[in-house]
């Protein structure tokens, strides 16, 4: 028997997802942790405890403790952590972890080698997406002085050369092109209503967890950073099929939606509205200090300087423990326009349960700006997606359809209104 088949990986990574470093530490190590049990009740319990955790997906957004590291998944913050008082043992602490966690992963021959693992950081084995007859999806490589990036295009049966709007999607964190087009049904729509669909990729390369790097002050501004690799990326799909330039639109999933918020901001030119699902406002951190400030709700995000503004649909739970929900207002007040607006405030419930807030604001000719959901009682995760995905929430609202209806209607109609 090896070691490796003495270490309860699913126990040690539902220690680490709860902040409880020590634990954890010690399990790897082979010693019992403070409180650990071996007995059949402890284990039982620890098995109900696994699979609740595993049942409300978190994604992303604990930022590395040093530079380079790991992130990892929304546990206890430092601030909250018994270490908080000692911040270098902590930060070594994480280090040791990751790296230990980091090896056993990169030990693994198949995926399911060491049961727990791998659904614990996040990974998820993807089948591959069905393309409808006639339909495209394909892959690419766009460079430019900031590095290179490869996306994916999805191009609908129904594309005969004709104009077509263009929605640039932003994965989260651990995600990817074919799992974020899984969970977010993004394709299914395109196909029903004939646009195009792109789904540029973070590789981890350019962060560990294939997170966008939002909280970098480098890659918050234009004609630099990732932001230009996402812009060159949307121009070489409008040019490669000439599509409608004055139909782009962005959205994204956490560390993507709060790419998606910068480039609303650094290309208001380029994208004619925006959908933030689970994110936070441009310039909300500027290293990974700030950024563990803004999750908690700390942060502010910078003002736009330009005078520009590019309408906005947010989507946030309010029982989002990773990105705290008044990240979500943040995004709304950044995009507001300077003109008067006038707001209206529904509620409702969606078929599979989720109650939800919906307010809208329009300007003086009726034309919707901004609208935000909020989604009572939901987490971190895309609402109204599949399972076939990760971090997805079925039971909410459909918010890749809203985002869509918002993006290509630009005015309120009396369909819009009965929400």
């Amino acid at each position: 028997m090896s070691a490796f088949s003495k270490i309860d990986m699913s126990e040690v990574t539902r220690l680490t997802r709860a902040g409880k470093l020590a634990e954890a530490i010690a399990l790897l190590q082979g010693r019992e942790g403070p409180g650990s049990t071996h007995d059949d009740q402890g284990q039982q319990a620890r098995q109900a405890a696994w699979s609740t955790e595993r049942a409300g997906p978190m994604i992303d957004m604990v930022t590395p403790a040093f530079p380079n590291g790991a992130w990892t998944e929304a546990g206890q913050s430092p601030a909250s952590s018994s270490g908080a008082s000692k911040p270098r043992e902590w930060v070594a602490k994480i280090r040791n972890l990751s790296e230990t966690m980091s090896g056993f992963h990169g030990r693994l021959a198949e995926p399911g080698s060491l049961p727990g693992l791998g659904e614990g950081l996040g990974s998820k084995r993807q089948a591959p997406l069905p393309v409808p007859d006639g339909a495209r999806f394909e892959e690419r490589t766009f460079s430019n002085d900031a590095g290179s990036r490869t996306y994916k295009v999805f191009v609908p049966s129904g594309h005969t050369g004709q104009a077509l709007p263009v929605v640039v999607m932003l994965h989260g964190c651990t995600q990817n092109p074919d799992d974020f087009a899984a969970g977010t049904r993004m394709n299914e729509l395109a196909e029903e209503q004939t646009f195009l669909v792109v789904y540029p990729r973070q590789p981890q390369s350019a962060n560990m967890q294939k997170c966008w790097n939002w909280f970098n002050a480098n890659d918050q501004r234009r004609e630099g950073g990732e932001p230009s690799l996402i812009a060159g990326i949307t121009l070489a799909v409008v040019e490669e099929f000439s599509a409608d330039r004055a139909r782009v639109y962005v959205a994204g999933l956490s560390a993507g939606g709060a790419a998606a918020a910068i480039m609303a901001v650094t290309y208001p030119d380029l994208f004619a509205a925006a959908g933030i699902h689970s994110g936070l406002a441009c310039g909300a951190a500027r290293d990974m200090p700030s950024a563990f400030a803004a999750m908690s709700g700390g942060g502010t995000g910078r003002a736009r300087g330009n005078g520009s503004m590019v309408r906005t649909i947010v989507f946030h739970g309010d029982s989002d423990n990773t990105v705290k929900p008044i990240n979500g207002d943040q995004v709304i007040a950044q995009a507001t326009p300077a003109a008067a607006l006038t707001r209206t405030t529904t509620s409702g419930r969606s078929p599979g349960g989720i109650a939800y807030t919906r307010t809208v604001q329009a300007d003086e000719t009726g034309r919707e700006v901004l609208e935000q959901w909020l989604l009572h009682g939901a987490g971190h995760a895309w609402s109204g997606g599949s399972t076939a995905g990760s971090y997805t929430e079925p039971r909410g609202p459909d918010a890749s359809r809203e985002m869509l209806r918002f993006f290509l209607a630009p005015t309120i109609t009396p369909a819009d209104t009965r929400h």
